[in-house]
C-alpha cells in the first residue's frame, strides 16, 4: 500500500464502511428471506438466519488440492499482467495506489464463470466453480501485482539509475549508480520476494483466531466472494461486471482517442490548461485521466481533499514565496534539478512529512501491540503457541456457527513449524550469497542483520495492518535506507547499499502483511491455509517475472521516464534516492532554511496525526492526512483535481441514488482504472515500433499565438 504504493492505505475508511454495509445488507436480506416464510421470526430463528456458513452448509468444502486448479492460475496470470500494468503506471506517475483486491475478486469471478459456463453448455464441466477457487485466484493476483509496488520499480530500485542520479548530482560516484537490467531485476525479485511468506506462517493462528484481527480489506473481499456464490450474489455480480465492462471499454477508447493528439512535448489533453495558463504553470489543471478519476472514486474523500490541500499549500503558496528568495536562500541560475535550489525544498519538505507520518503510525502500531500483549499476559495467555502442532488450548470458545466452522477448517490443514523455519533460513542463505553479487556495496552482513530483525518488523506491520488496514512497509524500508546507508558510508556506495536494503526490508514486511490479509480472506471463505500458501507462492513467482517485464516495457517504450517533466516522472524514485543521499551525507548540504522548514513539517505531520486520533469522530473526518498532503509537494496538483472530480462524481451519485452507488461505484471505478491501464500496453508497443501520434494539440497564450501566426505567415 504510506500512500506511496501501499495498496491498502488509501482505501482503509472505505473498506471498513464496505464491511459494515455488506454485513448490514446481508442481515436485512436474510431477515427478509426468513420473513417471507411465515411472516414471523423469533430471536433464535433470527440468529440462525444471520449465519453465512448456514447458507453454504449444503455445499461440501473441496480439499486443498481441489481448490488449486489450472484454470484458476491461468486466469490469475492474465489478471496479474493487467493489474501489474495498472500498478506500474500509478507507481510511475503519482505513487498513489488504491486497493484493487475487490477488483481482482470481481474479475476473477467473471472470467471463471465465463469459462465454466461455456464448458457446462457443452457438457464438459467436471468441477464447479467454488468460492474457495475464487479466493485462490484473488490471492495469486494480489501477490503478483503487489510486487509491482514492493519491487521498487517506481521508488528505490529505479532510484539507483543514472537517469534519476542525473537529477540529484550530489551523488554521482559509479558505486552509487546501477542502471536497470531485466536479468538482475528478476534475480533480485526472486531473492527477496519469498522470504516474507515464511516469516509469519507460524503465527497465523494467533493473528487470525486468537487476536481476531479484522484485516478490513481481507474481510471486505471475503464478504464479496461469499456474496458472489449465493444465488442473489451471482445476479448482482453479473450486473457489476456488466457495468465494469462498459466503463472499461469507454476508458480504453478514451485513452486511444487522446493518443492521437500527443505528437510532441506538452501536447494533448494531459496538457490542457483547464484553469488558465498561469494555473497550468503551477501544476493546477485537469488532465482528463480516467485512471485518477477512478482512483478518486475508490479513495476516501479525505484522502483526495488532503492531496488537493497539499498542492494548494505548496505550489499555490510556498514555492512562489521561496522563488522570490532566489539569490538569498539559494543561488540564482542553477539547474532546476539541483538540491541546493528550489528542488531541495520540494524534495526534503515532502520527505519530512512522509517520515513524520510514517514514524507516528509506526509508534502507534507498536503501542497498541504492546498494550494487547500486556492484556493477554494478564489473562494468563503469555504462553501462546506458535503453531497448531503445539497443542495449546487457547482458542476461545466459538460464539457462532460461523466461528466454529471457520476455526475448524482453518486449523485442519496445518503448515508445519519446521517447514516455515527451514524455508526462511534457506531463502535467507540464498539471498545473503546472491544479493552482494547483484549489488556490490551491499555486504552480506548488512543482509544478515536485516533478516534477523525482519520477523519482528514483519509482525509489527502485519499486526498494524490487521488493526487499521494500513501497511507501513515503505516506512520500514526508509528506516533501512538511513541505517544501512549510514553504515556503508560515502566511500562504500552507501546510496546503492541503502536503496537495495530498503528493497530487502520492504519485500519482507509487505509480503508478510499481504499473506496475513489473505489468510483472513481464506478463513472467512473456508479456504485451506495450504491452498492459500501455495497460491501465494505461485502468485509471487508470477510477480517476480511480470513486474520486471512490465517495468522494462515502460522503460524501453518511454525514453523520458523518470524525468520530472515527462508523463511518467516516477516522483518517488528521486525522493528515495535523496533519502539515501541524506542518510550518507547528513544534513549539511541542504539550502538555507530548508532544514528548519523540514523540522516544522515533520512536527506538523505528528501533530496532525495526533489530533486525528484524539479528536471526536465528527471532527476527525475533516482533519487532513499528512502523507496524502506530502505527495503533491513534488508533483503538483493536477492528479488531485482528477481525484476530486472522482469524489464529486461519487458524492452526487450517492445523493441521487445511494443504493446503486453503493452497489456499482467500485465496478465503475475499476472499469475506469483497468481500461486506461490496459491502453498503456498497446501504447508502449506503438512507441517501441516507432509509430508516433499524428497530431500535436498545444495551448498558447493569445500573444504567443499571434507571434506564431506571424512567423508562419512569413514562411
Amino acid at each position: 500500500m504510506d500512500t506511496n504504493g501501499d495498496p491498502n492505505q488509501p482505501s482503509s475508511p472505505n473498506v471498513r464502511r464496505e464491511v459494515e454495509e455488506m454485513q448490514e445488507m446481508s442481515t436485512l436480506r436474510r431477515r427478509n428471506n426468513a420473513n417471507s416464510g411465515n411472516g414471523v421470526i423469533d430471536e433464535e430463528e433470527e440468529i440462525y438466519t444471520l449465519s453465512v456458513e448456514q447458507v453454504f452448509e449444503s455445499k461440501s468444502v473441496p480439499s486443498w488440492k481441489e481448490q488449486l486448479t489450472i484454470r484458476a492460475f491461468v486466469v490469475a496470470f492474465f489478471l496479474a499482467v493487467l493489474f501489474s500494468v495498472i500498478v506500474m503506471k500509478l507507481n510511475l506517475t503519482t505513487g498513489i495506489i488504491p486497493s484493487l483486491n475487490v477488483s481482482a475478486g470481481l474479475l476473477g469471478f467473471f472470467f471463471v464463470r465465463l469459462w465454466t459456463g461455456l464448458l457446462e453448455k457443452f457438457g464438459m464441466l467436471r468441477q464447479p466453480f467454488t468460492r474457495q477457487e475464487n479466493t485462490v485466484i484473488q490471492t495469486a493476483v494480489v501477490a503478483a501485482y503487489g510486487l509491482a509496488f514492493s519491487g521498487g520499480f517506481g521508488s528505490y530500485l529505479f532510484g539507483m539509475s543514472s537517469r534519476v542520479a542525473d537529477q540529484a548530482p550530489e551523488a554521482k560516484d559509479a558505486k552509487d549508480i546501477k542502471d536497470p537490467q531485466l536479468t538482475w531485476m528478476i534475480g533480485f525479485m526472486f531473492c527477496v520476494s519469498f522470504i516474507g511468506l515464511f516469516a509469519l506462517v507460524p503465527l497465523r493462528k494467533i493473528m487470525i483466531i486468537d487476536y481476531k484481527l479484522i484485516y478490513p480489506s481481507g474481510t471486505a473481499t471475503s464478504h464479496l466472494i461469499n456474496g458472489f456464490h449465493t444465488p442473489e450474489g451471482t445476479k448482482l455480480a453479473k450486473k457489476q461486471v456488466k457495468m465494469l465492462g462498459k466503463f472499461f471499454v469507454g476508458s480504453f477508447l478514451w485513452g486511444f482517442f487522446q493518443w492521437f493528439y500527443t505528437g510532441g512535448d506538452d501536447c494533448g489533453f494531459t496538457s490542457f490548461p483547464t484553469l488558465g495558463l498561469e494555473a497550468y504553470t503551477r501544476k493546477f489543471y485537469f488532465d482528463f485521466s480516467s485512471t485518477y478519476v477512478g482512483v478518486g472514486m475508490i479513495c476516501p474523500y479525505i484522502v483526495n481533499l488532503s492531496v488537493l490541500l497539499g498542492g494548494v499549500l505548496s505550489w499555490g503558496l510556498m514555492w512562489p514565496l521561496i522563488e522570490k528568495k532566489s539569490g538569498d536562500w539559494y543561488p540564482d541560475n542553477i539547474s532546476s534539478t539541483s538540491l541546493i535550489g528550489l528542488q531541495g525544498y520540494k524534495v526534503f519538505i515532502s520527505i519530512a512529512m512522509i517520515l513524520g507520518d510514517g514514524l507516528y503510525n509506526f509508534g502507534k502500531v507498536v503501542f497498541y501491540m504492546v498494550l494487547t500483549v500486556i492484556k493477554n499476559i494478564k489473562k494468563k495467555r503469555s504462553d501462546l503457541p506458535v503453531s497448531d502442532s503445539d497443542g495449546g488450548d487457547i482458542i476461545p470458545k466459538p460464539t457462532s456457527f460461523d466461528d466454529d466452522k471457520r476455526t475448524q477448517l482453518f486449523l485442519k490443514d496445518q503448515i508445519p513449524l519446521w517447514f516455515a523455519l527451514c524455508g526462511y533460513i534457506g531463502v535467507a542463505i540464498i539471498s545473503i550469497v546472491a544479493l552482494p553479487i547483484i549489488f556490490k556495496p551491499l555486504k552480506w552482513y548488512y543482509i544478515a542483520v536485516a533478516y534477523v530483525l525482519a520477523p519482528v518488523l514483519a509482525f509489527c506491520n502485519a499486526y498494524g495492518c490487521g488493526l487499521t488496514d494500513w501497511s507501513l512497509a515503505s516506512t520500514y524500508g526508509k528506516l533501512a535506507i538511513f541505517c544501512i546507508g549510514a553504515w556503508a558510508g560515502q566511500g562504500g556506495g552507501g546510496v546503492v547499499a541503502g536503496l537495495s536494503s530498503c528493497g530487502v526490508m520492504m519485500s519482507i514486511v509487505s509480503t508478510a502483511a499481504d499473506l496475513m490479509q489473505d489468510f483472513k480472506t481464506g478463513y472467512m471463505t473456508l479456504t485451506s491455509p495450504k491452498s492459500m500458501f501455495v497460491s501465494q507462492v505461485i502468485g509471487t513467482a508470477m510477480g517476480c517475472f511480470i513486474g520486471p517485464c512490465v517495468f522494462w516495457l515502460f522503460y524501453k517504450a518511454f525514453k523520458d521516464i523518470g524525468l520530472s517533466y515527462s508523463d511518467y516522472p516516477a516522483p518517488y524514485a528521486i525522493v528515495y534516492r535523496n533519502m539515501a543521499i541524506l542518510g550518507v551525507d547528513g544534513l549539511g548540504s541542504l539550502p538555507k532554511n530548508c532544514l528548519t522548514l523540514c523540522f516544522v513539517f515533520f512536527a506538523a505531520a505528528i501533530v496532525i496525526n495526533l489530533s486525528r486520533d484524539l479528536a471526536p469522530e465528527k471532527i476527525r473526518k475533516y482533519i487532513p492526512l499528512p502523507m496524502a498532503m506530502a505527495i503533491p509537494f513534488y508533483l503538483g496538483s493536477y492528479f488531485a483535481i482528477d481525484m476530486c472530480i472522482g469524489s464529486l462524481t461519487l458524492f452526487i451519485w450517492e445523493m441521487v441514488d445511494k443504493a446503486k452507488a453503493d452497489q456499482f461505484a467500485s465496478a465503475v471505478a475499476s472499469g475506469l482504472i483497468c481500461g486506461d491501464g490496459l491502453w498503456t500496453l498497446p501504447q508502449s508497443i506503438l512507441s517501441l515500433a516507432k509509430v508516433n501520434p499524428p497530431i500535436c494539440m498545444k495551448f498558447l497564450s493569445r500573444q504567443m499565438n499571434e507571434r506564431v501566426d506571424k512567423y508562419i505567415s512569413t514562411l
